[in-house]
């Protein structure tokens, strides 16, 4: 009996202890997780070789899913849904027993994974994360209300995602070359058909239209050598015949192009790169970690950032086919040097503005606005792609040194990296000016 007792005792006991809730408070804290999500993205990303402008609306649908757990869980941050274009007020249900941070970061998978190809990709990266996280302790049933939480609201983000008129642009006519003097052609090597040509009729966020800030078109084209132009394109021509280390060092680590070609013999090859969306996503995470931001934060920082990139690419498209300039590459090569090549591939697309000026510019204004304008830190975006750290002093700073690089890798004119900067600037401006996370915010507008 003794025994049998002993026995019942220990079984008591262990069931007691099987039970015993473990604090799992601590298993996401910071924007570790999220950040390791839109890497994964990245990465499909640049697998399924997106233009940019799309990369753009990858980033900001899947970031908008996840800050919209934060503001639905926590009443210290106001949903953005109702504020945005197109949008409408929704008030999620939350269940009492989830847990916020998890539903985030599910929201952020389940979204990011309905906009891309390479969707095994994900969800292998997204399986991983998550038993990783079952293992902090987890109880099943708080992690399962969590994830069908997360994808509660992705869903919501996914419908808004579908009347931007982005499903209905894949069925609209290619560009076609007119050949007009000073319009924009293919460039070598890949001779590319122009990319996006009907992004301006891509739905923005919260700029009124494509054109709300329509920049100074560019000089009158002409071959003269007297002529304005003649001159703009010489100093390109200058400025990479001249180019020390330094100015090439600034080049290839904006260079972010997803569609450069490589040709040997009669072999032709892409490398893959990073979009500049993705290069400014990154730095929101840099930024976010720098800061020592908690997953809030950093969920707040990536869909502020993937918004403002976003409109800046559909502004940007809006004038690229509108004034359909030639690039720098074909007109020296035509009236110049026709052996002269750029340091850079010359991206598919027409010239002016430059989109590394207005999205740059664009992402730079709202993370200033985000974590201050003097803010020191390490980029590392481009290092898995074999290219070394740089370091600034501010978001302005490096969106600066983004914009310039175009000049210094032969694919701008001065007037589209000038013109650029100015329109990135004040899309910037407005998105700040007309919404917010912060409930105090909105009170005061009101």
């Amino acid at each position: 009996m003794r025994i049998q007792r002993f026995i019942y005792i220990l079984l008591i006991l262990g069931v007691a202890a099987c039970q015993k809730q473990v604090d799992y408070s601590q298993a996401i804290t910071d924007g570790y997780y999220l950040s390791e999500a839109q890497d994964r993205i990245t990465e499909v990303i640049i697998h399924d070789i997106f233009s940019p402008p799309v990369a753009a609306r990858i980033y900001s649908y899947s970031s908008l899913a996840a800050y919209e757990v934060a503001a639905a869980t926590d009443p210290s941050y106001e949903s953005l849904l109702g504020q945005l274009k197109g949008s409408e007020k929704t008030n999620f249900e939350v269940p009492q027993d989830i847990y916020p941070p998890l539903a985030a970061l599910a929201a952020y998978y389940h979204t990011g994974t309905s906009l891309i190809f390479s969707e095994d990709m994900v969800n292998a990266h997204r399986d991983t994360a998550f038993e990783e996280l079952r293992e902090k302790g987890i109880p099943d049933d708080v992690f399962e209300a969590s994830v069908e939480f997360g994808q509660q609201v992705g869903n919501a983000i996914l419908a808004y995602s579908k009347k931007d008129n982005y499903h209905e642009s894949r069925s609209f006519p290619k560009y076609t070359v007119t050949n007009l003097p000073g319009t924009w052609e293919p460039t070598p090597p890949a001779y590319m058909e122009g990319i996006e040509p009907h992004w301006r009729t891509i739905r923005t966020y919260v700029i009124d239209s494509a054109a709300q800030f329509k920049v100074s078109p560019p000089p009158p084209f002409s071959t003269d050598p007297n002529s304005e132009f003649y001159k703009l394109a010489y100093e390109v021509y200058e400025t990479v015949n001249n180019a020390d280390k330094e100015k090439l060092d600034i080049a290839m680590f904006w260079d972010c192009n997803p569609y450069k070609m490589n040709v040997k013999g009669h072999v032709m090859f892409a490398e893959k790169k990073i979009t500049p969306g993705g290069h400014w996503m990154s730095i929101a995470a840099i930024a976010s970690k720098t800061a020592n931001a908690d997953w809030k934060k950093t969920a707040e920082a990536f869909a502020l950032t993937g918004i403002s990139l976003h409109d800046a690419f559909v502004a940007c498209w809006d004038e690229k086919y509108r004034s359909i300039l030639i690039r720098p590459e074909t007109y020296i090569n035509q009236y110049i040097d026709e052996e002269w090549v750029p340091v850079l591939q010359t991206p598919p697309f027409p010239e002016h503005t430059s989109g590394h000026s207005v999205a740059s510019t664009a992402a730079a204004y709202t993370l200033t606005q985000l974590f201050g304008e003097d803010f020191h830190f390490v980029d590392s975006s481009e290092v898995e792609y074999g290219l070394p750290i740089r370091e600034y002093n501010s978001f302005m700073e490096a969106s600066s040194e983004a914009a310039i690089s175009r000049l210094y890798g032969g694919i701008h004119y001065m007037p589209a990296i000038e013109e650029g900067v100015w329109q990135g600037k004040k899309v910037g401006e407005l998105i700040w000016s007309r919404i917010s996370t912060k409930p105090q915010n909105i009170a005061e507008n009101k």
